[in-house]
Order: C-alpha cells, then structure tokens, then sequence
C-alpha cells in the first residue's frame, strides 16, 4: 500500500492531522493506498502560497507561462503508462478510455499554452475628443479546483492549464475516492521547476477542504466539477464573500433517433454515448427517444450491442468493454433506480443486475416501455443504464428533452438537415451532437444551462473564465 502526500508551496508533505483516508480499488474492494486526511490548517497554508505566487506568476510573460505548460505535457508523456495504470486502478477505467484520459490530458496542456498569444483586449471608440479607452485583462488570481473522481486527471489539465496560462495560481482538491493520480501528477510538476506556490494540492474530505477553500476570501474564483448537491454547497459557502463560481454539475443528456437516421451507426453512437466511462460522464446519453415507426427495429439492434457488453475488471482483462462504477454507494444508488423504474412498469430488456459478488459492477442494462412521467426519465442514473422512449411528433419529443432540471448534453440522429436544425434550436442544452457520440472537444466550449451549472470549460471562452477585465480612461490633449 502506498502513502500519498500532498503538495504545498514546491514541498511534499503530510497533514497536520496525522490521520489517512483509505483509497479502494473499485474492481475489487481492494485499498491500494492512503491520503493524508487535510485540515482547514493546510488549506489555509496552500492558499497563503498560491496567493504569494500569484503575483510573480501573472508577472511572466505569457509565453514563458507557456513554456511551463508544455514541460508540464511532456512530463505526463514520459510517465503514460505510470498514469494509465494509476486510473484504471483507482477509478475502474478500460484500458482505452484511461489511454485517452492520460493522452488528451497532456495535449490539453500543451492547447492551453497557445494561448500565450492570445489573450488579447481592445480598444473602445470614446464619446469625448482626444480620449483612448483600453480595455485589458487580468488574471482574476488564485483559483480554487475542485475535482471530480470520474475524470480525475483530466481535470486537472481543465482548471489548471486555463489557470495557469492566464495568469493565476491554484489550489486544487482532487476526490477522496482517486487521489493518488493528482499526487503523482505533483511529481511532474516538481520535476519541471515549476515556480512554488503555483500548483498546491490537498486531499481530504470535501465536507472540510472544498467547503473551507470555497468560503475563503484568499482565493477569486472557486471551480467545481460534481454534483448538483456538491455545487449547491460551494455556492453557499462562496455567497458570504461573493465569489465568483464555474460549476459544472450533472445531467440527463437525451438522443433523439428519427425514422431517417442511419440506425445501426445510431446504436453504436448511443451505446458509445451511454457506457463510456462504465456509464459514469456528465454527457452520458442517459435516456434514448424513439420514433414509433422505427421503435422495434432500433431497439433490436441496442439490444444485440448492450448484450454483448464485456464487463470485467480493466487491470486484469484488457478487452473488457466496462469496468465497475466507482464505489458502493454508486452500485446501489444505480441498483435502486432501476428497480424503483420496473416498479414504475419498465421492462427488462438485458441487464438490471450487479455483476458478480467482488467489486462494484453493474450489467449494461436496457429498459423499454419507459414513459415521460418515471423518475429514471427525470433523475441522473450515472451508470449504463438506458431507458427507451417512443414518441411520434417532433414538437413534442422537443418538450419531453427539455423537461428535465438538467441542461448539459444532448444529441439527434437524422439525415435531413433541417429536422436537425429545428430540434437543435428546440433543444435546452449547452451541447448538442448531431449524427455522432457524446464527446466534447478542448477547443469548444464544455458549458450547461439549468442545473447544469453556470460558467464553463475549455477553448477560447474557457481562459476567459479565468480572467477579469480592465477599463482605462485616458484623456490626451
């Protein structure tokens, strides 16, 4: 079993509490290592360091910035496969999806330092003579990250690479449940010189660490990937010193399939879409709409892939299509939601059942006969499990979409252009995939309206989150 530590001001160093926090190996109930356990003592001295890096930090050239942020890329390249094995470990991940965590992690490091010459401001026409209005940005200061355990290591790159690059130092709380990967990741960064102070990392319970750094008036912007429970909370706790928020929280991502669509690329998207992640991603489709006319036969082909769905533990079997969900809370929070769904009249088409009696496995599970009005339409699952709805107009599957208190993902299959273009308009989500799987891309924008969360990630606009703006009056003569 491995010690972790947290890291604080360039040091690696344990908690003042002396105490640990267990960390499992979902797959099979395993501890394979232990966090220290943070106080409000260490938060508070992560915060002092990051604050007194700021300065100095947003003082460097942007294109020096820059050049810590490729080191920081190529640092994660050297140690890939160190990475890879961390997270299927620790979260359950494939093989291939925690390839793709590790290698879109360091690429988006790498994104983020183009930015460098990028950041730019303007200059506004003024309404008296001979005055210049300037109006240029700052980095907003010193960041609160607070993880989520589903992507733990691209999050990192996520809150920190925009950070970063636009001038600011963080301090970042990675999930109680995968914490060893943030702290190997504090080795990468030691190793590359980056300035102390500039990243910190402390681990515990959020309930203690993200309460007290979204309460404190040290930092300038607390950013939040979870629940919508967890985001409610931090936006308590940032009230009292009216900080600013980027939350991204849940969702209840609908795919729409219209009779035109090409149905059996459409199953392979919607099963990509529902059990990426073992079920486990905010833009997960978690609830698929069927035309009536092609109801029987799409639903066929779901079938035939769900069945096949290979579910097993990744370190072990390379090939397996899913691993576990992440803790036990999860496999009977999914357990209880799709029982309450067939006591609701769903039906059972595969799946429904936990896999095995070791570790947190749960099959790919199919429910037809599902209507508007169960709570398995309208409650996030996070997990493979997916209820089919028929609909025949399109009016109205546009309004069933839209009644849910989510607003992140969604998606439509259609061969005419102008039926995509009405639903998309229709549709109330950050994000809408037409014709393919869920997955965003680092040069959008990863943002949901609702309880989806307010702000958001990556791209141009994702930067801007991290800076404030600057007026200058200049009056010449």
């Amino acid at each position: 079993m491995k010690d972790l530590k947290m890291y604080i001001n360039g040091k690696f160093v344990e908690s003042r509490s002396g105490k640990w926090i267990d960390v499992l190996n979902p797959s099979t109930e395993e501890v394979i290592s232990r966090q220290p356990e943070g106080t409000i003592e260490d938060v508070n001295e992560a915060l002092d360091a990051a604050r007194a890096a700021q300065g100095p930090w947003a003082a460097l050239p942007a294109i020096q910035r820059a050049a810590y942020l490729t080191k920081i890329a190529n640092g994660i390249r050297s140690r890939r496969d160190e990475f890879i094995d961390i997270i299927m470990r620790e979260q359950g991940k494939t093989i291939g999806w925690a390839t793709v965590e590790v290698d879109v992690t360091a690429d988006y490091f790498d994104y983020m330092a183009t930015f460098a010459r990028h950041i730019e401001g303007e200059v506004i026409p003024s309404d008296r003579p001979g005055e210049i209005m300037m109006l240029t940005k700052r980095p907003i200061g010193v960041v609160a990250g607070i993880l989520p355990w589903n992507f733990p290591f691209f999050l990192i790159a996520r809150k920190a690479g925009a950070a970063l690059i636009a001038g600011c130092t963080i301090v970042i709380k990675p999930s109680q449940i995968t914490p060893e990967n943030c702290t190997e990741f504090a080795k990468v960064i030691d190793e590359v010189g980056l300035p102390a102070g500039v990243i910190n990392i402390v681990t515990g319970k959020g309930s203690v660490i993200g309460n007290e750094m979204a309460g404190s008036p040290k930092i300038d912007i607390v950013s939040v990937t979870g629940s919508v429970g967890a985001g409610e909370q931090i936006m308590r706790a940032a009230a009292k010193n009216i900080t600013k928020v980027s939350l991204e929280l849940g969702g209840k991502a609908p795919a729409i399939v219209f009779p035109d669509a090409d149905l059996e690329a459409t199953a392979q998207w919607v099963l990509d879409s529902r059990i990426g992640n073992n079920g486990q991603i905010c833009n997960n489709a978690e609830r698929v709409y069927v035309h009536k006319s092609i109801k029987e036969k799409f639903t066929a082909l779901l079938l035939k892939k769900f069945e096949a769905v290979k579910v097993g533990d990744p370190c072990k079997d390379h090939s397996v299509d899913m691993g576990p969900l992440v803790e036990e809370r999860a496999l009977e929070s999914v357990t209880a939601k799709v029982e309450k769904a067939i006591s609701q009249g769903a039906k059972v088409l595969c799946g429904g059942h936990r896999v095995g009696d070791k570790g947190y496995f749960y099959a790919a599970t199919l429910l037809d006969n599902c209507t508007q009005d169960m709570d398995i339409i309208h409650e996030e699952t996070f997990g493979p499990v997916l209820p089919i709805v028929e609909f025949e107009d399109t009016d109205q599957v546009i309004a069933w979409a839209n009644d849910v208190e989510y607003g992140l993902a969604s998606s439509v299959f259609t061969k005419d252009i102008d039926t995509a273009a009405k639903v998309t308009r229709g549709l109330q989500f950050g994000e809408t995939y037409i014709n393919r799987e869920h997955f965003e891309a680092m040069q959008g924008f990863h943002a949901g309206v609702k309880k989806s969360g307010i702000g958001g990630a990556d791209g141009k606009h994702g930067v801007e989150e991290y800076l404030s703006t600057h007026v200058t009056y200049l009056q010449t003569h």
